[in-house]
């Protein structure tokens, strides 16, 4: 107990812990959440070049500024004036209607239109460009419609020859295709991942540093087991808080959808701690050198939001990348979330990844004679 309340006044006293273990964690649950809490960005800003000024050519600008995607915020007469619009960063892309545009068509060619999307900015570039397609080919099909109309066709002819097949797209696990339910879930565990390693090398770092290990190992009677447990008590304690709020911001605040048990999903997240904390002591035991094991922590806890598999499907890695994934505690708590949250699978299909947490709070119990050494010999390298 005397460890435990060390500890918990060490949390308390330094302004350090106060930034890792709850400011920057709420700040990226807030920011995340409520930067996607419309689950796109919306209204994005883009520009309209119209050369051709026709009543054909302002519907497509009213269609196109019509489409929730799409803010049109500037109306330019070149190409030039756009494209320095992109450049300065005021629009993220621009839709151009040539000149003689209603003309041609009506002559039977082939008018070109052209849109520019700043891929330099993924996100709302990919959802611009797609808006900018969307809207030129539904004028297209509009335009083809009113000629087989024009011809003595009817419109239900002309939508057959043009889409002969019709598709109905059903999205499993998440119908409102909502892009904050995938990337808060993945990425906001990473991030909590990140800091829980890094907390746990400082902690155990920096009584190296100071010259405290002694001190805690007499305090644990020589036990490096019980010195360990007894110092990042309070430290899961508190990081178990910060999990189940972020459990109960994303799927009751935010109502992200739940399809399996809240049982198992919940035992999965409190075992998710530990697990980041077993990772962190397998870290320190290799190199228990405070300034070595934060370093190793930070860089496998920025490689796990790309490694993990987020945003990369794992099986088309290269082999020697793919291992990696495996090796971080984010990927398992990634696959419990897909099988339980989204899919609401069986508990038998995800058992192993449980199986995977366990084996996180049993091997640092190998390195232990290596954190003992070093507790009970303190060298501090800078």
């Amino acid at each position: 107990m005397k460890i435990f309340l060390r500890s918990l006044r060490q949390i308390v006293s330094r302004p350090v812990y106060w930034a890792a273990m709850f400011i920057l964690p709420l700040f990226c649950i807030l920011l995340l959440t409520t930067l996607m809490e419309e689950g796109l960005p919306m209204k994005i800003p883009s520009a309209m070049v119209d050369k051709d000024g026709t009543s054909l050519s302002r519907e497509l600008t009213q269609n196109l500024g019509s489409m929730q995607l799409i803010d049109l915020t500037e109306e330019c007469n070149s190409y030039t004036e756009a494209r320095h619009l992109v450049q300065e960063g005021k629009i993220y892309g621009f839709f151009m209607i040539p000149e003689n545009f209603e003309s041609d068509l009506l002559a039977g060619k082939s008018p070109v239109v052209t849109f520019y999307t700043n891929m330099t900015f993924y996100v709302p570039a990919s959802l611009s460009f797609k808006a900018f397609k969307t809207t030129a080919l539904i004028s297209k099909v509009g335009i083809i419609v009113e000629v087989v109309e024009a011809v003595g066709g009817s419109g239900s002819q002309a939508m057959g020859l043009l889409q002969p097949v019709s598709f109905v797209g059903r999205p499993i696990g998440n119908p409102d295709m909502n892009y904050a339910v995938y990337l808060a879930n993945s990425f906001l565990p990473c991030v909590l991942q990140l800091m829980i390693m890094l907390v746990t090398c400082f902690s155990l770092g920096q009584e190296i540093k100071y010259g405290r290990s002694r001190q805690l190992m007499d305090m644990a009677n020589g036990s490096v087991l019980k010195a360990v447990f007894m110092k990042l008590l309070p430290e899961t304690l508190i990081w178990w808080v910060m999990i189940l709020f972020l459990e109960s911001w994303l799927y009751c605040w935010q109502g992200y959808p739940m399809h399996g048990s809240w049982f198992w999903f919940t035992l999965g997240e409190l075992m998710y701690v530990p697990a980041c904390q077993g990772m962190a002591l397998i870290l320190f035991g290799i190199t228990p050198n405070l300034r070595l094991s934060l370093s190793l922590s930070a860089l496998l806890g920025i490689l796990c939001f790309s490694v993990a598999a987020f945003s990369f499907p794992e099986q088309n890695m290269y082999p020697s990348i793919s291992i990696f994934s495996w090796m971080l505690p984010a990927r398992y708590n990634f696959l419990i979330y897909i099988d339980q949250a989204l899919n609401g699978r069986d508990l038998f299909f995800s058992r192993w990844w449980y199986v995977a947490y366990i084996a996180y709070m049993v091997i640092p119990l190998l390195f232990m004679g290596r954190i003992k050494k070093a507790f009970m010999r303190p060298v501090y390298v800078p």
